[in-house]
């Protein structure tokens, strides 16, 4: 996301309990009073305790994950989790996408603390959508911060996620002041998983709010069809539409017709469904990223996750669509190591997986991804896409699809044990061998921003999600 010397746009900024927690406290996070929660990452998970053994990859994946959730507890009961680690230059910046993932990898773990903090995290994205300190429209903003920090320029950011005011406190120093649609949805679709989770009607509710957001500032007539990108900061409507983003809605509207039983719901889901399926390249066996006017299908780059969430979401196991992931795990495969070019892996290590798109095999390996970042490494390992390509194999489940799927989750699980090390939250230092870098080296994606060696909630959430093969773009 960001280098040494400051921050850098992402992909997403294109728009400008105590640990241990009783079935008591449970009950009141479901019934939506505040829950208090600790710092102890390690004994949250439950197998820490004296005499447990050392603790799993999954179990230090969710160790991670309370970790940079409980960084700034000092500053109120009601907080999102820390994105980076601090070293990545974003300070506390907590991204909607990847607190929606937390949520889900949370679920997917099936225990009673793991519901807890879900739930804690979706009553924090509830308030930040009923105490935006512009807008009461059911929106949420790209990110927040969640803990004090002081600016590249000096100026302070003293607040945690609940402002002195009440407000949610937006990411205005990073300018991640917009709102996607693609966040919005992913943030729908962690708060739909815990309305079936817990039968919480503020969840659902929540959840409606932002489809029908989506519905009034996305949906567009023009000849493509399906929802537009999103706002910007000062609320203009952005003219991409988006493959990745109405994937997400397909599995968001679906879930919205489930639960409400409102047959409107399913009306959305295919238009959404028809637009990605317009994506489709028979020829090749993939989905292009999308359209830049809502008339001409953009053909360059090709993405990674336009092949795996489609097939998530679409469930086509057996259909033309599975090509897709065929063509992201041969098309995109690489294999860093430290005789590559710009590599950061240490001598002796080795890292299988996927990058980020086409554009990324190709990058320009002489020149910084951005001012100020590193020089990309073409073979850099993507673990975040990595994670979900296994996910969608063992989804798939053809012949040889289990076996590549464990390749990948185990060169995922060496990057949690052997990269990133050092690496803090908040200023505090992580538990061991906790959290999955997002990048192996760093990486250009080829949409004008990197990925580098950080210990990530987004790639975490994704391992996670993938180890307990939990796919949670099915409606």
């Amino acid at each position: 996301m960001t280098g040494r010397l400051g921050p850098a746009l992402s992909r997403r900024s294109l728009i400008g309990a105590g640990l241990g927690i009783s079935a008591a406290g449970i009950a009141a996070a479901a019934s939506g009073q505040a829950l208090a929660v600790g710092s102890d990452a390690a004994g949250w998970d439950g197998a820490a305790s004296a005499g447990a053994g050392p603790l799993s990859a999954p179990a230090r994946g969710r160790a991670f994950l309370a970790a940079a959730m409980d960084a700034y507890s000092d500053h109120g009961s009601i907080r999102l989790t820390q994105s980076y680690t601090d070293q990545a230059g974003l300070f506390s910046t907590a991204f909607t996408y990847d607190n929606a993932l937390a949520i889900l990898a949370h679920l997917a773990a099936r225990r009673p603390e793991s519901l807890a903090r879900a739930t804690a995290l979706g009553d924090a994205l509830l308030y930040a959508q009923t105490h935006d300190p512009a807008y009461d429209d059911g929106r949420l903003r790209q990110a927040y911060n969640v803990g004090p920090y002081t600016f590249y320029d000096g100026s302070p950011q003293p607040d945690g996620f609940v402002r002195a005011d009440g407000t949610a406190n937006v990411g205005t120093q990073f300018g991640f002041t917009g709102t996607a649609v693609g966040d919005m949805a992913w943030a729908g679709i962690a708060l739909s998983a815990l309305a079936r989770r817990t039968g919480a009607r503020r969840f659902l509710t929540g959840a409606v709010r932002i489809g029908e957001w989506i519905e009034r500032t996305g949906r567009t007539d023009e000849p493509l069809g399906g929802y537009k990108f999103g706002v910007d900061g000062a609320n203009q409507r952005l003219p991409f539409t988006s493959t990745e983003h109405n994937t997400d809605l397909v599995c968001l509207f679906g879930r919205l017709a489930r639960l409400t039983g409102d047959r409107v719901w399913l009306e959305r889901r295919d238009g959404a469904e028809a637009f990605v399926r317009r994506m489709w390249e028979p020829a090749g066996g993939f989905f292009y990223t999308g359209t830049n006017d809502g008339v001409t299908v953009n053909k360059s780059p090709i993405p990674e996750d336009t092949q795996t969430w489609t097939h998530l979401a679409l469930g086509s196991r057996t259909g033309e669509y599975a090509r897709s992931l065929d063509w992201a795990a041969a098309e995109l495969a690489v294999l860093d190591h430290a005789g590559r070019t710009n590599s950061t892996v240490p001598a002796g290590q080795s890292y299988e997986g996927v990058t980020f798109s086409s554009a990324s095999l190709v990058a320009n390996e002489d020149a910084p991804i951005a001012a100020g970042q590193p020089k990309p490494d073409r073979n850099g390992v993507w673990f975040e896409g990595t994670a979900h390509l296994a996910l969608a194999l063992r989804d798939r489940g053809k012949r040889g699809d289990e076996a590549r799927a464990r390749r990948l989750l185990a060169s995922t699980e060496q990057a949690q044990e052997l990269l990133g090390g050092g690496q803090t939250v908040g200023g505090k230092a992580l538990p061991e061998r906790a959290g999955v870098v997002s990048a192996s080296s760093p990486l250009d994606t080829g949409f004008g921003f990197g990925y580098y060696p950080y210990r990530h909630t987004g790639a975490t959430a994704w391992y996670l999600m993938a180890a307990a093969r939990c796919n949670p773009l099915r409606a």
